[in-house]
This record gives C-alpha cells, structure tokens and sequence, in this order.
C-alpha cells in the first residue's frame, strides 16, 4: 500500500488535536466529523454521495478530512453542484479521493511516501514544510475513531 522512499518522519509531524475530538475514538469516523462540528460540509457531502454507511463500517480508514473553510476556498457553485444528484459519480469520486483503506497515523508517514486512496489514485505526503497531503496541509493529525483515524486538511484534494 504505502512506498516509502525516506525512513525518517522528523519532528514535522508532531501535530496535536483538538479538544473537540477529545473523546472520539469510541466513535466512528462519521459520528466524530459530526460531533467536531467544522465538517458540515463534508458530513453533507458524504450523505449525498450514499457513503455513511461505508464510513461507519468497519474500516480501518484513514480520512484526510477538509473543513467547512476548505469547502468554502473552492469556486462559488462548486460544492452545490457537487451535491446535485446527477454529479453524484463525480463527488464519490473527489470524497473517495480522501479516504485510504488502511489506518495510518501520523507516525507511519514519511517524505516521499505514497498512499492509494479508495477511489483508485495516488497521494503524497511532503514532510519539507510541515505536513502536506499532495497540496493540502494537515492542520490537526491523529483523531482516532472506533474504526479509523481523522487528519484535518485544510483544502479539498481534487484528483486528477
């Protein structure tokens, strides 16, 4: 799943999380998007795309969560758009994109590495200047769920 081309992680990675994700790991992915109350979006995203049930399953998954201001930083009319139902493939598309079949935690990164996400591409963590997921920064790294791990991004990661 992973190819790592450096070992070493550095101290980049040493992200801390929220007290609103304080007791989330008796929680699954969704409950714990809903209850840190900056997902809206996503958690409306992931409703339309028919991917509730998939999140609550049993995983593990790892989700490179963006926020309500990620969402928001995109083109005006292109989250509405996204949720309309005959742009259904599209959205699954873009939120599977998000979503690694595999629980990994901040620790397991390294510089270089590359993760297959659920909805079949390619993404890269860069380690040079903080935490990057292809170009989105991880705000807040490590919230564990009952069935998987949240690291907050803070753009939506289109794939290509």
């Amino acid at each position: 799943m992973f190819r790592r081309t450096f070992l070493s992680i550095g101290a980049a990675v040493a992200l801390t999380t929220t007290s609103a994700f304080a007791d989330a790991h008796s929680k699954d992915i969704v409950d714990t998007a809903v209850e840190a109350g900056s997902f809206e979006t996503l958690v409306a995203a992931v409703e339309a795309a028919g991917l509730v049930e998939t999140l609550k399953g049993p995983g593990p998954y790892t989700v490179f969560a963006p926020t309500d201001e990620a969402f928001a930083a995109l083109p005006e009319g292109t989250v509405e758009g996204l949720l309309e139902p005959e742009n259904k493939d599209q959205l699954v598309s873009i939120l599977t994109y998000h979503v690694v079949p595999s629980k990994v935690m901040s620790t397991d990164l390294s510089d270089g590495m590359t993760a297959t996400t659920v909805q079949g591409g390619d993404l890269t963590v860069d380690l040079s200047d903080g935490v990057k997921i292809n170009d989105a920064t991880v705000t807040s790294a490590d919230i564990e769920a009952s069935n998987g791990v949240i690291h907050v991004v803070d753009t939506v990661i289109l794939p290509e």
